[in-house]
C-alpha cells in the first residue's frame, strides 16, 4: 500500500512535470532537473516519471528513492557534525587575545592602547565603532595587535586617594593612603568632566593609568564630627579658670594674629586637659571648638565653620600591625585638608593614655614604641598649618608618654579639678534649669518658680556638701598612722550631679504618671534621694593591687596609703528630714 501511494504521488509529480516541459524536448527536461537539484531523488524521480506503474522496476525504484532519503540525511547530519566540530577546533587552536587598556585615539582608525607595562599604536577593527571607545576601557586585541572587540571598564582594581588635582586635569594619587607611593594618572572619559577633590578616592584600572571610578570622600569614622552642638561658655559651670586659660592660648592668637608676630609669640600647638573622671573635660573641648570658631567668625566676617574631630583613644586601638598608626596618620591628613579648605580644625584625643602611653624598652613588643613616634610626628608637622589645635584629655596623665607633652607639641597642661562648693552650685543651676517641672506646692510656698529652683539648689548642695558620719564615703589609712576620711562633696563630679537632677526627674516623672497630677514636679527630697541613690551606687572599691590606680583616679595622691576601707551602711542610715 505504501508503495501505491508513493507511486501516485510521484506519477502526479511526473504528470505535472511533464505538462510544465510539454514545450520543450523530453531530453532538455531532465538537463533542467539535474542541474538544478543535484541529488540523486532528483534522478530517481524522473525515473519513477518515465515508468509505468506496472512495470515489475517501479517498486525497486521506490525502494532506491527511499534508502537515497535516508543517505542523504545522514550525510546532511554528518556534514553538521564536521562543521561543529571544525568550529571546536578553530576555536581551540587559534591564539588567545590580548586584553590592553584604551588611552585614546592619536587618528582615526589608530588607537592608543598599553597592554601590560608597554603601550602601543594599533589599528582599530573597521567594523568596530571606534568612535564609541572611552579612555580607560577594555580593549579586545587579536595576534596582530588590532583592537577587535570593546569590553568596557573593568570592574575591579586598587583604591588611590587623590592628593592633587593638576591644572591639565590629570590627578596625583596615593596607593599606600598617605603620599608614600604616589602616581600620576588620567581620567577615564567618564571621569573627565566630573568635580573631583583632593581627598576623594578612585579606583583605577588595573594597568593603574586610568582612573575609571570615583568615590567622593565621606568621613564614615564615628570620631569625624564635622558639627559641633551649640555649646557657649555659660554650660560649663565651675570652671571659670580654665575657660580662661584656653581662650587665652587659643581663641587670642586667631583674633589678634598681628600681636602674637609683633611680639614673636608662637600660638599654641596642643592642650593637655587632665583630671578625675566626669568633670567635664569633653565638654570643654566641645565648648572650645564651638566658641572660638564663633569669634573668629564674628572677626573675620568670613563664614567660618568649625571641624570638631572627637577621637577616642580605645576606638583606634587595633591588633593588626600597623592599623592604629594608618589611623593616626589619617587623622591628621584629614585635618590638614580641612584646614587648607577654611575650616578651624581641633583634634579632640579623648583618654589619650590608651594609645600614647610610655614605650617600653624595646625588650618586648610594644604597640606604644611605633605609635607614640608617629603620633609625635604628626604633630611636628602642624609646624605650618595655623588652624589646628590639638586637645588631649586624660584621667592619668603620668602614663603618658613624655615626648608627647614636651612643649612644642603639648604646650600646655591644664588640670579640670573637681567643682567645690560655688562650682556645683553653678552646675545644678545648669541642669536644674528654668524648664524643670517644680511641685506647686513649693511654688506656692515661695511664691514663684524661680524662688523655688533657687530653694531646691541652695538646699541640695548643702545636703551634698555635709560632713558628718551620714556622708562619711571611705576610710583612708596613712603610714604615720593616721587616718582621712573621704565625703561626698570629696568625691562630687559634674557628671554626677547631672545623674541626680535625672534621678529626681525620674522620681517625679513617676508620680505624675501614676497619681495624673498635672501640678506634679521635682521635689527636695526627689533631690536628696537621687543623690543617696548616685553614692551607693559608687560604692565600687578595687582589690589591693589596684589601689594605687584608683586612688588616682578619685584625684588622691596614694604615696602614703596603707588601706583604704569603704563605710558601708544600709540605706535607711541618711537621714535626709533636718535639710527639708
Amino acid at each position: 500500500m505504501m508503495s501505491d501511494k508513493r507511486g501516485s504521488r510521484n506519477n502526479r509529480q511526473g504528470n505535472e512535470r511533464t505538462r510544465d516541459s510539454s514545450s520543450s524536448p523530453s531530453g532538455s527536461h531532465f538537463n533542467h532537473g539535474f542541474e538544478t537539484r543535484f541529488k540523486a531523488t532528483a534522478i530517481v524521480d524522473e525515473i519513477l516519471m518515465r515508468t509505468p506503474e506496472s512495470d515489475k522496476r517501479y517498486g525497486l525504484l521506490l525502494l532506491l528513492r527511499h534508502q537515497l532519503e535516508v543517505d542523504e540525511k545522514q550525510l546532511e547530519e554528518a556534514r553538521r557534525v564536521i562543521e561543529q566540530f571544525q568550529e571546536v577546533y578553530e576555536k581551540l587552536t587559534s591564539p588567545a587575545n590580548r586584553i590592553g587598556t584604551f588611552l585614546g585615539s592619536p587618528e582615526e582608525g589608530i588607537a592608543h592602547i598599553a597592554v601590560g607595562d608597554a603601550e602601543y599604536y594599533a589599528n582599530i577593527d573597521p567594523n568596530l565603532d571606534a568612535p564609541s571607545l572611552k579612555v580607560g576601557t577594555r580593549v579586545k586585541i587579536n595576534d596582530a595587535f588590532a583592537v577587535i572587540g570593546d569590553l568596557g571598564y573593568a570592574t575591579d582594581g586598587p583604591i588611590a586617594k587623590v592628593s592633587e588635582l593638576l591644572p591639565d586635569g590629570r590627578l596625583r594619587v596615593s596607593l599606600d593612603g598617605h603620599g608614600l607611593s604616589a602616581k600620576i594618572v588620567r581620567r577615564s572619559s567618564d571621569l573627565s568632566e566630573c568635580e573631583i577633590k583632593v581627598g576623594d578616592e578612585v579606583r583605577l584600572e588595573p594597568s593603574l593609568r586610568v582612573a575609571v571610578e570615583l568615590f567622593q570622600r565621606v568621613e564614615v569614622r564615628d570620631y569625624f564630627l564635622e558639627k559641633v552642638s551649640e555649646t557657649p561658655w555659660s554650660k560649663i559651670g565651675g570652671q571659670d579658670e580654665a575657660i580662661r586659660l584656653i581662650r587665652e592660648l587659643i581663641e587670642v592668637p586667631l583674633l589678634y594674629p598681628e600681636l602674637y608676630r609683633k611680639f614673636g609669640k608662637q600660638r599654641v600647638k596642643g592642650i593637655l586637659l587632665y583630671g578625675p573622671p566626669g568633670c567635664g573635660k569633653t565638654l570643654i573641648g566641645k565648648a572650645t571648638a564651638y566658641n572660638v570658631t564663633k569669634a573668629y567668625r564674628e572677626k573675620v566676617g568670613n563664614d567660618v565653620r568649625e571641624y570638631f574631630m572627637l577621637i577616642n583613644g580605645p576606638q583606634i586601638l587595633s591588633m593588626w600591625v600597623g592599623e592604629t598608626e594608618r589611623a593616626i596618620r589619617e587623622i591628621f591628613a584629614t585635618a590638614r585638608e580641612r584646614s587648607r579648605e577654611g575650616y578651624l580644625v581641633f583634634i579632640f584625643v579623648d583618654e589619650a593614655d590608651a594609645i600614647l602611653r610610655t614605650r617600653s624598652s624595646g625588650k618586648w613588643l610594644d604597640m606604644a614604641n611605633t605609635v607614640v613616634p608617629q603620633f609625635a610626628a604628626e604633630m611636628d608637622g602642624l609646624v605650618d598649618t595655623e588652624n589646628v589645635v590639638v586637645m588631649l584629655t586624660s584621667n592619668r596623665p603620668d602614663y603618658i608618654d613624655p615626648a608627647i607633652l614636651r612643649p612644642g607639641r603639648i604646650d600646655r597642661k591644664l588640670k579640670i579639678a573637681r567643682p567645690n562648693r560655688d562650682a556645683s552650685r553653678e552646675i545644678l543651676a545648669i541642669y536644674l534649669n528654668e524648664s524643670v517641672p517644680i511641685h506647686s506646692s513649693l511654688i506656692a510656698e515661695h511664691g514663684s518658680h524661680e524662688a523655688a529652683r533657687q530653694f531646691l539648689i541652695d538646699r541640695t548642695i548643702d545636703f551634698l556638701f555635709r560632713r558628718n558620719s551620714e556622708t562619711a564615703f571611705v576610710d583612708i589609712y596613712l603610714r604615720n598612722g593616721r587616718r582621712q576620711t573621704l565625703y561626698w562633696c570629696d568625691l562630687i563630679s559634674g557628671a554626677l550631679i547631672m545623674s541626680l537632677v535625672e534621678r529626681a526627674k525620674d522620681f517625679a516623672l513617676r508620680r505624675a504618671i501614676e497619681n495624673g497630677d498635672e501640678g506634679e514636679g521635682v521635689t527636695l527630697n526627689d533631690l536628696c534621694e537621687a543623690a543617696f541613690l548616685e553614692y551607693r551606687e559608687s560604692e565600687i572599691f578595687p582589690k589591693s593591687e589596684n589601689l594605687e590606680d584608683w586612688l588616682k583616679l578619685i584625684d588622691y595622691e596614694p604615696e602614703n596609703v596603707v588601706e583604704v576601707r569603704p563605710i558601708w551602711r544600709r540605706e535607711r542610715d541618711i537621714n535626709i528630714s533636718p535639710v527639708v
